[in-house]
């Protein structure tokens, strides 16, 4: 299953580039590439969120690589998914990150 988050952010224009620099260097590091997604944005209340979907093989290199050492949680998603934020705010974003569960 693919990993799936939703992030959101105030300043889209300005967060994206950065999302998009920090999933490239992931992609890299993982060396993989097709490793990510990212969905179209959508405004609500003055946010815009977007969702970011990574493959099972880069979440499987994430996981098995010892990357995620360190990284908060109870379960593999959210461990993941602070994984990820943490690797995003690397870079200089400040979205906020939400996991997807979804069949």
């Amino acid at each position: 299953m693919l990993s799936l988050f939703q992030l959101s952010t105030r300043k889209y224009e300005d967060e994206i580039i950065l999302v998009q620099k920090a999933m490239v260097d992931l992609e890299s590091k993982c060396n993989l590439s097709n490793g990510y997604k990212i969905g179209k944005p959508f405004n609500r209340a003055g946010w815009t969120f977007f969702d970011l979907e990574i493959s099972v093989e880069m979440t499987a290199v994430i996981e098995k690589s010892g990357m995620m050492e360190g990284a908060l949680g109870f379960t593999i998603s959210e461990q993941i998914k602070n994984f990820v934020g943490h690797h995003l705010e690397s870079f200089g974003s400040q979205v906020r990150i939400k996991k997807i569960d979804y069949a």
